[in-house]
């Protein structure tokens, strides 16, 4: 099941339309996002047992550059990344590998809608294309056989970065350097745990202003989806709704030769396969 966040209300993509869950269950489930995704189990549930008409025709790939779309999560309690958990992405900032999954966060008011656009902070703008996973219930201890357990689903997001800012001082700023406005997009809907059994086997590619510049896959990943789940869990406490940027692969602007940041007028676009894509233009 995928659902998106449309207009402000809950609403199930289906190859043959749109499904507003609020409507078509009579109340009872929310209009809210973040309280589906709370009781996703429930609603996946209804939803294959009612097989709802749609009340809209609208296709998903009719969806892609919607403005109407928001955040998969409106207010997540925690919002967790990874670095450089990308063995190729390690390779051409060489950069060793790390031993365990390197943590830092994106604070939540960067959260932003999958098209919505990009304000610039500097001419060090980066773009970093990311599977976004969400968290579906509260945990703690998991192992790695269990750890997808907790994962409620999976959406495509950016970890849009401000390099100077994010590399001054010692220790360097990642937090900050990542949290501008609108450095979070995510989208463009939230693709439910059972359609994607293995997280670590999609296609992620991000295109700026019509150039490819990162094409991967997720098993070059250093630490899967997994072991970062059950990593996190044995520290703190995961909880409905929280994000977890998994890293980005080899191509970012940063890795070429000259860099190639972020200017206004650029247009990125960053998909992963069975998840969608999103759209951001930069101002």
């Amino acid at each position: 099941m995928r659902i998106a966040n449309l207009a402000g209300r809950a609403t199930i993509v289906t190859d043959q339309g749109l499904v507003d869950v609020a409507s078509r269950s009579n109340g009872a489930f929310s209009t809210s996002i973040d309280k589906c995704v709370r009781n996703l189990d429930n609603l996946l549930t209804w939803f294959h047992a009612a097989q709802p008409e749609v009340t809209d025709p609208t296709t998903p790939s009719e969806l892609y550059g919607d403005a109407r779309l928001g955040p998969v999560v409106l207010n997540p309690q925690q919002i967790f990344a990874v670095a450089l958990n990308y063995r190729h992405h390690a390779e051409e900032m060489k950069l060793a590998l790390s031993k365990q999954p390197t943590i830092f966060t994106k604070f939540a008011s960067s959260l932003c809608g999958p098209n919505d656009e990009l304000p610039i902070p500097s001419d060090t703008t980066d773009f970093e294309a990311e599977l976004v996973v969400v968290i579906g219930a509260t945990a703690r201890g998991l192992t790695l056989e269990n750890a997808l357990t907790a994962v409620a689903g999976y959406c495509v997001g950016q970890d849009f970065s401000d390099r100077t800012l994010q590399m001054q001082g010692a220790p360097p700023q990642y937090s900050l350097g990542k949290s501008y406005r609108n450095f979070s997009p995510i989208g463009p809907w939230l693709t439910t745990a059972d359609e994607i059994p293995d997280p670590n086997n999609l296609s992620i590619r991000c295109n700026v202003s019509g150039d490819d510049y990162q094409d991967a896959f997720t098993s070059d990943m250093v630490f899967t989806v997994a072991e970062i789940v059950s990593y996190l869990s044995d520290v703190v406490e995961l909880r409905p709704g929280d994000l977890i940027f998994t890293g980005s692969p080899h191509g970012s602007g940063q890795g070429q030769t000259p860099p190639r940041f972020l200017k206004p007028g650029d247009h990125v676009v960053t998909e992963i396969g069975r998840l969608g894509r999103i759209e951001n233009r930069a101002v």
